[in-house]
C-alpha cells in the first residue's frame, strides 16, 4: 500500500468495543491471571506486563512507524534524543569508536562529546562523503552516524555509497531521519541504513505540542558481528541466536525503556497515532511552499545565501532527488551578520521557537540558540553563521509568507 493509506490504516488495533480509532490505555500496570501466564510474559516478553516496556497504545504507534518506515520493528521512546540515546548504547561499548558526520544537531554532538566520550567512546567528526568516511574508519568502529538532512547546514549524503561501505566493513550505518518526517520524506532503510532514529516532536506530531522519539531497524545480518548480541543476556539467552535481527530493536527497549525509563507517554503516543496520518499531506505542502520562498528571496539583495535542498544550483540538489521525495519544509537565510539577524527577527510576524516540522512556521537563530553551546569553529564547521536564521515552513498562505519575509527583509 502506499504512504498515504498505510498512514491511516496502519497499527489500528482490534477494539473488544468496535472503536473506531486508537483506545488510551492509561494503566502502569497489567495482571495476569495464573501464576503460569505471568512466569511466560516475563520469560518470553510477549503480551503486557508494565507500562515502561509497552503498551497497546504505544505499540500501536510502533506499528504505524514501522509500517511507514518499511522497518523490521520500532521501539518508540520519550523523546527523539532518547531514541537516539538508547541507540547508541545499544551498539557501543567503552572502546568503541564512531565516525560522525560534521555538522549534526547541536544537541547530538552534546550527546557524543559529554556523555559517551567519558564512557569510553571516541567520536570522529568527518566530511559525510563516502571517501572521508572510509579514510576515518579503524578496526574499533562499530558505526556510522548520518542525519538524512544535516540541520542546519541542509547537505545530503549519500547514503547508498555509506551503506555499501558500512556493509563492507562490518559497521552500521545510522541515519537520524528527523528531516524525513518518519517516512514521508525519505526512508533511509529502503537505502541500506541499518537503523533509524527520529525525533516525533516534529513532523510526525504536526502541532508542536507533544514529545516523542522512535529507533527502528531493517532485516540484517550485521548484529550477529557485534559482541553484545552474542554473549548470554540474562535470561542466559544468547540475543543472536534466539532473536536474529530483532535483537537490536529488542536491546534498545531493555536499555531504553526497561532499565533508563524513557518511555512515552500513552497520551503522547495517542497524539503522534493521529499526528502520522497527515503527515504526508503537510509535509507535500510545505516542501510546495518551502520552494516557492527559496525562489523568491534567493536573488533578495538583503539575503547573502539562501540554501534549499530543492533548488537545483543548491550543493545538496543531487543527493536530494535522490533520496528525498520533495525539497521538505526547512530552508536557511543568511543575512551576513548577527545585527542584521537580530533586526530582521525582531521585525517579522511570525513565530520564533527552536522546533521545526510545526503547523505554523517557525524561525530560529542557530548560532545564539541551537548551536549557542558549541565553540565557535565548530559551528562553522556545521555550516552556523552569526547572520544564519533556520526557517521552519508552516501551513500559511504562501502569498501571505512572502509578503511577511519582504517586508521583515526591507528593514534589515
Amino acid at each position: 500500500m502506499e504512504y498515504e493509506t498505510l498512514a491511516v490504516l496502519a497499527g489500528l488495533p482490534e477494539d473488544p468495543f468496535g472503536a473506531v480509532g486508537l483506545p488510551i490505555y492509561a494503566v502502569a500496570a497489567y495482571g495476569f491471571k495464573t501464576l503460569e501466564e505471568g512466569q511466560e510474559r516475563f520469560a518470553t516478553g510477549e503480551g503486557y506486563v508494565y507500562a515502561r516496556q509497552k503498551d497497546p497504545t504505544t505499540r500501536a504507534l510502533e506499528e504505524r512507524l514501522k509500517a511507514l518506515e518499511e522497518a523490521l520493528d520500532a521501539v518508540a521512546l520519550a523523546t527523539g534524543q532518547a531514541a537516539t540515546f538508547a541507540a547508541l548504547l545499544a551498539l557501543l561499548r567503552p572502546g568503541d569508536e564512531v565516525v560522525a558526520a560534521k555538522g549534526l544537531f547541536g544537541q547530538t554532538i552534546g550527546l557524543f562529546n559529554q556523555v559517551l566520550a567519558p564512557w569510553g567512546v571516541r567520536v570522529r567528526y568527518v566530511d559525510p562523503a563516502p571517501e572521508a568516511v572510509r579514510e576515518a574508519l579503524t578496526e574499533r568502529t562499530r558505526l556510522v552516524f548520518v542525519e538524512i538532512v544535516a540541520n542546519p547546514a541542509l547537505l545530503v549524503p549519500d547514503l547508498e555509497a555509506l551503506a555499501t561501505l558500512a556493509e563492507e566493513r562490518g559497521v552500521a550505518l545510522v541515519v537520524d531521519n528527523t528531516f524525513g518526517a518518519a517516512g514521508a520524506l525519505a526512508k533511509p532503510l529502503r537505502w541500506g541504513a541499518h537503523a533509524v532514529v527520529q525525533s516525533l516532536t516534529k513532523w510526525a506530531s504536526g502541532h508542536g505540542s507533544v514529545l516523542g522519539g522512535a529507533a527502528l531497524s531493517r532485516e540484517t545480518e550485521l548484529w550477529g558481528r557485534f559482541p553484545q548480541f552474542l554473549e548470554p543476556d540474562l535470561k542466559g539467552q544468547v540475543p543472536w541466536e534466539a532473536l536474529g535481527p530483532r535483537c537490536f530493536p529488542e536491546r534498545v527497549r531493555t536499555l531504553g525503556l526497561s532499565l533508563a525509563g524513557m518511555a512515552l507517554s500513552p497520551f503522547n503516543a495517542y497524539l503522534l497515532f493521529q499526528g502520522l496520518e497527515t503527515v504526508a499531506l503537510r509535509v507535500r505542502r510545505m516542501s510546495e511552499t518551502a520552494l516557492r520562498l527559496a525562489e523568491a528571496l534567493r536573488g533578495h539583495p538583503k539575503v547573502k545565501a539562501l540554501r534549499y535542498p530543492w533548488l537545483p544550483d543548491d550543493p545538496a540538489y543531487p543527493h536530494a532527488r535522490k533520496y528525498l521525495a520533495a525539497g521538505g519544509g526547512i530552508f536557511t537565510l543568511d543575512l551576513g551578520s548577527l545585527e542584521a539577524a537580530s533586526r530582521f527577527l525582531r521585525t517579522i510576524r511570525l513565530l520564533k521557537a527552536p522546533n521545526v516540522g510545526d503547523a505554523r512556521t517557525l524561525l530560529v537563530h542557530p548560532w545564539t540558540t541551537t548551536h549557542s553551546r558549541l565553540k565557535e569553529e565548530a559551528r562553522l564547521e556545521a555550516g552556523v553563521t552569526p547572520g544564519l536564521v533556520r526557517v521552519s515552513v508552516g501551513l500559511e498562505d504562501a502569498g501571505d509568507l512572502e509578503a511577511l519575509f519582504r517586508e521583515a527583509l526591507a528593514a534589515v
